[in-house]
This record gives C-alpha cells, sequence and structure tokens, in this order.
C-alpha cells in the first residue's frame, strides 16, 4: 500500500534564508546564538567557513521558518561565504560599535552582496556591542543611522549580551521580507487562475474584440 502523500509546508507558510556577514569578531556568531538558542558566551569561537541555525517564529497570524546562515568573517574563508549570498532572501551587515574598522568596511560587505547576491535582497544594518561603556564607542549612532540612510536600508544598535534589539533585528528583516513575498504570491495568483475561453462565432465579430480586449 503506497504511503499517504506527506503535507507540503506543514509546519510553516514561509521559508526564509538571512545569511550574516561582516568582519570577524563583530558577534554575528552572538547575535545568531542569543536569537536561536537565547544564549550568550563570552568566550570567541572563530567561525570557520559557514554554521547555521533554525528558528520558527509567529508574525501577522503566520508561521515563518527563519534558516538563518552565519559566515565567518575571515579573508580566507571569503570564497567559501559568497556562495551562500545568491540564496539568501536577507542579509545582515554587522559591525562592531567599538570597532571603527569594521563600521568602515561596511560598504566592502555592500560591494560584495552587489557582486554576489539577488537584486532584490533585503538588507539592514546592525550595530552589535551596544552595550559596551560610552567611553569605548567608536561609532556614534548617527554615523550608522547615516550609512543606512545612504543605502536606504533599515538601521538598529543591538547587545547579543543584554539581548537589546536581537529579535527586534530578525523579526523587521523577516516581516520586511514576507511582505515581499507576499505582494510576489499575490501578482501570481491571478495567473493561476486566468481561464482561455474560445472566441464565440459572432457575424461581424464585434463581441468577440470586446470581451478580449480585457485580456490584450
Amino acid at each position: 500500500m503506497a504511503a499517504p502523500p506527506a503535507k507540503a509546508r506543514a509546519d510553516y507558510d514561509y521559508l526564509i534564508k538571512l545569511l550574516l556577514i561582516g568582519d570577524s569578531g563583530v558577534g554575528k556568531s552572538c547575535l545568531l546564538l542569543r536569537f536561536s538558542d537565547g544564549s550568550f558566551t563570552t568566550s570567541f569561537i572563530t567561525t570557520i567557513g559557514i554554521d547555521f541555525k533554525i528558528r520558527t517564529v509567529e508574525l501577522d497570524g503566520k508561521r515563518i521558518k527563519l534558516q538563518i546562515w552565519d559566515t565567518a568573517g575571515q579573508e580566507r574563508f571569503r570564497t567559501i561565504t559568497t556562495a551562500y549570498y545568491r540564496g539568501a532572501m536577507g542579509i545582515l551587515l554587522v559591525y562592531d560599535v567599538t570597532d571603527e574598522s569594521s563600521f568602515n568596511n561596511i560598504k566592502n560587505w555592500i560591494r560584495n552582496i552587489e557582486q554576489h547576491a539577488s537584486d532584490n535582497v533585503n538588507k539592514i544594518l546592525v550595530g552589535n556591542k551596544a552595550d559596551m561603556d560610552e567611553s569605548k564607542r567608536a561609532v556614534p549612532t548617527s554615523k550608522g543611522q547615516a550609512l543606512a540612510d545612504e543605502y536606504g536600508i533599515k538601521f538598529f544598535e543591538t547587545s547579543a549580551k543584554t539581548n537589546m534589539n536581537v529579535e527586534e533585528v530578525f523579526f523587521s528583516i523577516a516581516r520586511d521580507i514576507k511582505r515581499r513575498l507576499a505582494e510576489t504570491d499575490s501578482r501570481d495568483e491571478p495567473k493561476s487562475h486566468l481561464e482561455v475561453k474560445k472566441p464565440e462565432q459572432t457575424d461581424g465579430g464585434g463581441q468577440t474584440a470586446q470581451r478580449s480586449s480585457c485580456c490584450s
């Protein structure tokens, strides 16, 4: 006896693939761990190549399965990680507010996105380690906001340590992507229900032309 067909996408309405990019040490893995597992560690472990976590969330009455890829920031892994750009629906550009060079390199990361990612990929700028003492801050909030405005993307300052704005960042980009996917679905939907009818015979052809004009 044949097995009953599996229910397609039974556990979620949308599958959204996100990518975390940025210099090594800015806290990408910490942000991912905080969001996916609710945990934080002070020990620094370099990501080798690429890692990922999955978390399913509820957004506006829809179940969203987030597949979040964490990339290595080091140059030697760059060829591995760029292969993941193309499949990403959203990209989080992360810098460390206490490290100005990681902020300056955001423009290089955006160039990578332009070269390797889809044209319609959603982007969001994230200034991490915002819990640090102001005396250690190297990048003012206003500077981060100005860069985000320059590229027309959203901006958040976060702290994986204190859980500040971590959920908000992931929910914000997921909501924007869901909206984009829903709009694409609604544009495609009428096509699937379009019925092609044979033109009726008329003596002058006037009625036929009138009826088909709605699809011209």
